[in-house]
């Protein structure tokens, strides 16, 4: 039959990682176009000053409102979307999501013409698009991962993230320079949004037990070692479980705390580099670019040993990874604000180690919450998008109440060893926590026949 016979899974995975990347660069591309938008002289008005500057030239209050607008956004779509996910499956509402969101996207050269008025309104689907993304992530590895394929599976669909910004800012930085313009970015973004939600649409079934493309091998493959509760998927959500589950809400805390030191260090790096270190502007932008790129094949590579180390157990490789991106990386931010000016290349090389050990979190907290939730670990994952989305918030708080002035190294140092401080704390607590069961309430089979839980695996299969 081929050598792709068994492996459809992995074109789900591809897919799904297109689609995530489209939705992603959405997002990504309205802060760097504002960058080219002021250079586009074909409309002016007139300064009070009497001078013209671009229609499209944003002060710096617009931009800000527009980025918070789109976190609010996100913030406010996280559980409606998660919603009709549990209702529908990931099929229909994410294709809804990709599909509002191209659409509306396409049309912001227009929306910015007009200015702040009709920009808000406008970017309204893409962050609720965007709040899509790690809810589809999580159905995707729960329908379709086998569990000893979950770290390759939550590595990949959550590398969109730099995968998008990458693609991204080297596309739009082409384009904007181009004699095409910036417009034509949306455009290309646009089209490419279309062809993977087409995909989606053509490939993706909730239920891979219902996908004629899948062999019986393959399906008795993704549900090796799954309760009948999680292949059928009927049980319904229990919030109240979920919500007061020691493990998910130390899960939670893990991915608050990454994720609101990590976006802190993603938007000030620049800040950083230039005032502190003073690497002149073009340097700066390739060097952040550098720190963000190297966490991609570490994040592979992790996802890998996760999944096919055999002599660890579950538990004790969760727990490692998990040390690695918070513990470690909280040591080494204590480190990185305390780097005498003169060494500024080690400073690169830290920055970059961040990024690196960081995205271990594929086969840390985010893996242990998707083993101990099992079929509900979408809602687990989805809460982490809520969470990230409020780090946008709590990570520029935070500077903004300790760094007064962006030149004095000092301050950042506090403000890293917050960081630091926080994150070693909260791994050092969740090592008596994390486990790699499932919890008592992913299943409905009571306690004396769980034994047969693998024999009605294996009835299903051959059905």
């Amino acid at each position: 039959m081929g050598i792709a016979s068994n492996r459809y899974r992995f074109a789900i995975l591809a897919i799904g990682l297109m689609c995530l990347t489209s939705i992603g660069s959405n997002y990504i591309i309205i802060n760097f176009t504002f960058i080219c938008m002021r250079e586009d002289m074909s409309e002016v008005i007139e300064a009070e000053n009497g001078t013209f500057r671009s229609i499209y030239d944003y002060t710096q209050k617009e931009k800000s409102a527009i980025i918070w607008a789109v976190a609010a956004g996100t913030i406010v779509g996280t559980f409606p979307i998660n919603y009709l996910y549990i209702k529908f499956g990931a099929r229909y509402p994410f294709l809804a999501a990709g599909i509002v969101s191209v659409i509306i996207f396409v049309n912001l050269s227009y929306t910015y013409y007009c200015k702040i008025r009709t920009s808000f309104p406008g970017l309204h689907p893409i962050p609720t698009a965007y709040s899509a993304d790690f809810a589809a992530i999580g159905l995707i590895c729960v329908r379709w991962a086998p569990l000893k394929e979950l770290a390759i599976f939550i590595a990949l669909l959550t590398a969109f993230t730099p995968i998008s910004a990458i693609l991204t800012n080297v596309i739009t930085g082409f384009l904007c320079t181009s004699s095409l313009g910036w417009r034509s970015s949306y455009y290309l973004h646009g089209t490419a949004g279309i062809i993977a939600f087409s995909l989606w649409f053509i490939f993706y079934k909730d239920d891979p037990q219902l996908c004629k493309r899948v062999s019986k091998k393959e399906l008795m493959i993704i549900q090796t070692d799954k309760s009948a509760d999680h292949i059928e998927h009927k049980q319904d959500v229990p919030y109240k479980a979920l919500l007061t589950s020691p493990v998910i809400l130390c899960v939670w805390l893990n991915a608050f705390c990454e994720m609101t030191s990590m976006i802190m260090l993603s938007t000030y790096t620049p800040i950083y580099f230039r005032r502190i270190f003073e690497f002149p502007v073009e340097t700066t932008g390739i060097l952040t670019s550098l720190t963000t790129v190297v966490s991609i094949p570490f994040k592979l590579v992790s996802a890998y040993c996760s999944d096919h180390v055999v002599f660890l157990s579950e538990k004790t490789k969760i727990n490692i990874f998990n040390t690695i991106a918070i513990g470690v990386v909280g040591v080494v931010f204590c480190m990185v604000g305390f780097i005498p000016l003169q060494f500024k290349w080690v400073a690169v090389i830290m920055f970059s180690l961040l990024h690196a050990f960081s995205s271990c979190n594929c086969g840390g907290f985010y893996k242990c919450g998707t083993l101990h939730a099992r079929q509900h670990a979408h809602v687990v994952i989805a809460t982490i998008q809520f969470m990230k989305c409020v780090a946008l918030f709590t990570g520029p708080a935070l500077v903004s109440s300790i760094v007064h002035d962006e030149s004095n190294k000092m301050q950042w140092a506090v403000v890293f060893s917050i960081c630091g401080t926080v994150m070693i704390l909260v791994n050092l607590f969740s090592y008596a926590i994390f486990t790699d069961k499932p919890a008592s309430w992913t299943t409905s089979v009571p306690t004396a026949i769980k034994e047969e839980t693998p024999e009605v695996q294996q009835m299903i299969t051959c059905l």
